[in-house]
């Protein structure tokens, strides 16, 4: 019964688009969207959301991670100085929504690098804004600009961290364990697919499928995740503190040789002209 209930709660994450937004919130997020635009002369090509609530292990009180890419009019970068200007647009957070961009140079300067942020970003399945140009080609970009090694070692460095910093004492944030155990198996898929991970924790999840008492463990804890406060504490877990231990091992042990994988930069530079007319 308890493997039921537990693969229920963790299957409801399939369920994570922007239907999960209230319309209200999605409202709200549009107009500072449109407000971000008129402020800044600008024009918003990608807008999503980030975080917990796109990741499925949102608590009732978690904020609104919206963040966008953005393009000037094309006199805006036809200039001497154009390395010296801003190129992000941030806002304080209000009302639980955090949302700031990126210009559409440093996005693509930064998917050049395999930048966690922006790769992650282009694969939100919470959606708010989309020209239909710049983040499709973007993502097909990916198989030939995306450094796996690089992908792996961001993950095993936020996982480790996160484990060093909260886990020592009786009590432990439970949301710290899903930030560590989605960057744990973010790690095992890319190295087992060679591709950048995707952000739903239940599609990286599939990896343990076979783990039915791991698989259980997790459930059991995000359906309370997803039901308490951003903050809620628990007792560790020990089955899950074996995992993560272990995991952290296998990577400290088996660190990715970086492989220079990337492909034409002409191919970002191509994408970032069809916005300078």
């Amino acid at each position: 019964m308890l493997d039921v209930i537990c693969t229920a709660a963790l299957s409801h994450l399939n369920v994570n688009n922007d239907s999960m937004i209230p319309a209200h919130i999605h409202t709200e997020i549009l107009k500072r969207i449109k407000a971000a635009e008129q402020e800044h002369n600008v024009k918003v090509l990608y807008a999503i959301e980030s975080g917990s609530r796109a990741w499925g292990f949102a608590s009732p009180n978690s904020d609104f991670d919206v963040r966008f890419i953005y393009a000037h009019p094309s006199d805006w970068y036809l200039t001497i100085d154009v390395e010296d200007k801003r190129d992000v647009i941030e806002y304080p957070i209000v009302d639980e929504i955090d949302i700031n961009g990126w210009d559409i140079r440093k996005a693509l300067k930064l998917l050049w690098r395999s930048n966690p942020g922006i790769v992650e970003w282009l694969q939100s399945p919470i959606v708010y804004v989309d020209d239909g140009i710049f983040a499709p080609a973007a993502r097909a970009l990916l198989p030939d600009v995306y450094s796996p090694a690089k992908g792996i070692y961001h993950y095993r460095h936020m996982a480790k961290n996160n484990y060093r910093e909260h886990f020592k004492g009786e009590t432990v944030v439970i949301k710290k364990y899903f930030y560590i155990l989605r960057a744990l198996l973010s790690c095992k898929w890319i190295e087992q697919k060679n591709l950048p991970a995707p952000i739903e924790f239940h599609k990286v999840c599939e990896l343990i499928a076979d783990d039915t008492s791991l698989k259980n463990e997790i459930a059991a804890l995000l359906e309370r995740k997803t039901s308490s406060q951003e903050k809620e504490i628990a007792a560790p877990i020990p089955a899950l503190n074996r995992f993560i231990e272990d995991t952290l091992a296998y990577y400290e042990e088996h660190k990715p040789v970086e492989v220079d994988t990337k492909g034409d930069i002409e191919q970002l530079n191509k994408l970032f002209k069809r916005y300078m007319v």
